[in-house]
């Protein structure tokens, strides 16, 4: 189900089970999880300096595959906390920038994968939101905490309460992700933007990623996090990456990155 291209510096890693929308059980996640492990091996190699997760065919994700389950069956927690949650931090701690485009439905736990994503293209008629009132179950993969934080209690628990779907344009607009795109236009735009971003200063790249994540997670204040920055910016002055930048800027020329420290 799971598909890993390596390419230019981009790995491509392709949720690819078109028809029943890329909705993934515990051997997808374990799929997923071996491409996320082989993509940060070439990235430690320096062959990957960027990685794109998408789906294959009109859905991004429609979160977990339960045709096969039954309630009496079902262990969630070994499912959300044994497997979800540990490919979620593997995936928020990819060595490179990371992104997703996302098309159509993005449910449950493929909403889960794009948390853990660093930036987020979404088709403009994307749907996102919590289903689970439908199923008598409740929001996972840490939809609790992004859409409180991002939306407030009170849109939060209206989505919950109704199963109301947004469409990629809103979520835009309301601030869950960075851009909303034509459909038709989503792949190629990321696809663009990635192959960019391969061909920057990563290393400086991966130093706001972990900063970002800092101020996330341990909610840094403003002097806090500038004293992050400080130290940050003092060690890039000795990687080549930032000597390259200096020399070409002041030799007026493109500077060539190699996302070396």
């Amino acid at each position: 189900m799971i598909s890993l291209f390596i390419s230019d510096g981009v790995a491509e890693v392709v949720l690819n089970a078109p028809s029943r929308l890329n909705a993934v059980d515990e051997a997808a996640l374990a799929e997923l999880s071996r491409a996320y492990d082989d993509a940060a091996a070439a990235a430690l190699l320096g062959n990957v300096r960027a990685l794109l997760l998408r789906g294959e065919g009109r859905a991004f994700c429609a979160g977990r595959d339960i045709s096969a389950l039954t309630p009496d069956s079902d262990d969630a927690a070994a499912y959300l906390g044994g497997l979800v949650e540990p490919l979620l931090k593997q995936m928020a701690a990819f060595p490179a920038p990371t992104f997703a485009a996302v098309q159509g439905a993005c449910l449950g736990v493929g909403l889960g994968l794009l948390l853990a994503t660093d930036v987020v293209y979404v088709a403009e008629n994307a749907k996102f939101g919590s289903p689970f009132a439908k199923l008598g179950a409740t929001l996972d993969s840490g939809g609790h905490w992004y859409f409180t934080e991002r939306l407030g209690m009170h849109r939060t628990l209206d989505l919950i309460y109704t199963a109301d779907l947004m469409t990629g344009s809103e979520a835009v607009v309301q601030g869950l992700f960075s851009r909303a795109l034509p459909a038709d236009q989503l792949l190629d735009r990321t696809r663009e933007i990635v192959a960019t971003v391969a061909g920057g200063a990563t290393s400086a790249f991966a130093a706001s990623k972990e900063l970002v994540a800092h101020i996330r997670d341990q909610r840094l204040g403003l002097w806090e996090a500038m004293e992050e920055e400080n130290a940050e910016q003092a060690r890039l002055c000795d990687t080549a990456d930032y000597a390259e930048g200096f020399a070409a800027f002041q030799e007026k020329r493109t500077p060539v990155f190699h996302g070396r420290r």
